[in-house]
């Protein structure tokens, strides 16, 4: 028997930057003057933060930071961990301590817990939606200026995974980068002669003309852009005619070229989309249109 694996982790840096920020906008020159003008510094109270839909959590590190940062002496004590599944409800958290903090903090925790649970919980749709294929859905660098690796990490705990994390860690060669190269081969060639032999190349294809002269080229992934079922289809079948495998071993052998299915991804047409046997579906939709998580966060009066 194994240990089930570690959910995804994010170092302390990368959570508390976004929230001191965050933190010092919403302060602005004064700080919370509704805070300071009807609490005492003196007083201390205890809040409940909890569940009020169903979804997936994620977030706690930046919640915390945001009331460590106001105030040390917060006590922030956590009752799940991200990755919960959350029913309406469901107790995540009791945070306790000086009230003034406690009260300054809490819109900014908020915002980030319910914008990344958010995340991962339409990310979850996704990928229950395609559970019953081999299929991966990923996100891209579409993401809120600032909070890349959150919304990404976010979308690790959701189940999906990550397509690259920025400019500089893999060559995707898009339909600007082939105009001006001069052809989807001539793209991948040059490409492969400038690569280190740990950077990937994936080229993006619009037509099953482009999809072949790239399959000739020899790249590690094709991103087939804005192909409908049928397109997809046929891409894969001529992908598996291409790599000499069937069946399993076809599915299984990451040495193949990959493919990838990007636009007019959405609820409704990802299940489609994962059935022609694509590897990977992209999609903005899972952080740049994910509805917030109604998440609540109310003082306990005795």
């Amino acid at each position: 028997m194994t240990d089930a694996p570690l959910p995804p982790h994010l170092p302390d840096l990368l959570v508390k930057e976004p929230v001191r920020l965050a933190l010092l906008e919403d302060l602005g020159r004064a700080g919370d003057v509704t805070t300071q003008a009807t609490i005492s510094r003196d007083r201390v109270a205890t809040a409940r933060l909890n569940a009020r839909e169903d979804g997936v959590l994620a977030g706690l590190a930046f919640a915390r930071a945001a009331f460590r940062l106001i105030d040390p002496a917060i006590r922030f004590e956590a009752k799940l961990e991200d990755g919960a599944r959350l029913t309406p409800g469901t107790d995540i958290a009791v945070i306790s301590g000086p009230a003034q903090g406690l009260l300054s903090a809490e819109r900014v925790a908020l915002n980030f817990l319910m914008h990344l649970s958010g995340v991962a919980s339409y990310t979850a749709r996704f990928a229950e939606e395609i559970a019953h294929t081999h299929a991966r859905i990923t996100c891209t660098r579409k993401t809120l200026p600032g909070l890349r690796a959150a919304e990404k990490y976010a979308v690790r705990l959701g189940g999906g995974s990550s397509h690259r994390y920025g400019l500089d860690d893999a060559i995707l060669i898009k339909d600007n980068h082939v105009a001006v190269a001069g052809g989807v081969g001539a793209a991948i060639r040059s490409a492969r002669a400038y690569a280190g032999h740990l950077v990937k190349i994936e080229v993006e294809v619009d037509s099953l003309v482009q999809f072949r002269e790239a399959l000739a080229a020899g790249p590690d992934v094709i991103l087939l852009d804005n192909m409908g079922p049928e397109l997809l289809g046929m891409a894969v079948e001529q992908n598996r005619v291409h790599s000499g495998l069937s069946g399993d071993a076809y599915v299984q052998d990451r040495r193949r070229i990959q493919l990838e299915a990007s636009g007019n991804v959405s609820l409704a047409t990802v299940r489609a989309i994962a059935e022609t046997g694509v590897d990977y579906i992209s999609t903005s939709k899972i952080t740049m249109a994910a509805p917030t998580l109604d998440l609540g966060l109310d003082v306990v009066v005795d």
